[in-house]
């Protein structure tokens, strides 16, 4: 049962890590199109860029707290 918790957590960690390696990429992204020139279709692509990046970090916000959620279970029991 040991070794099914430690996998668990092991998983739920490795879901937050990749989560905000995603959310990372999608910043940069983000900043890239920042630098691009002053022209309407850029402005899209950026505010197209800024949602994704939002949209990824609630994808990071989720696994974090369903890590932290199980690191309770674990250690405190709630």
């Amino acid at each position: 049962m040991m070794n099914d918790d430690t996998q668990e957590l092991d998983q739920l960690q490795s879901n937050y890590k990749a989560a905000v390696e995603v959310w990372i990429s999608a910043i940069r992204d983000e900043e890239a199109l920042a630098s691009g020139d002053h022209s309407v279709a850029e402005i899209d692509k950026w505010e197209s860029a800024h949602f994704r990046e939002e949209d990824a970090r609630t994808l990071a916000k989720e696994a974090k707290k369903e890590y932290e959620d199980a690191l309770r279970e674990k250690f405190f029991g709630f």
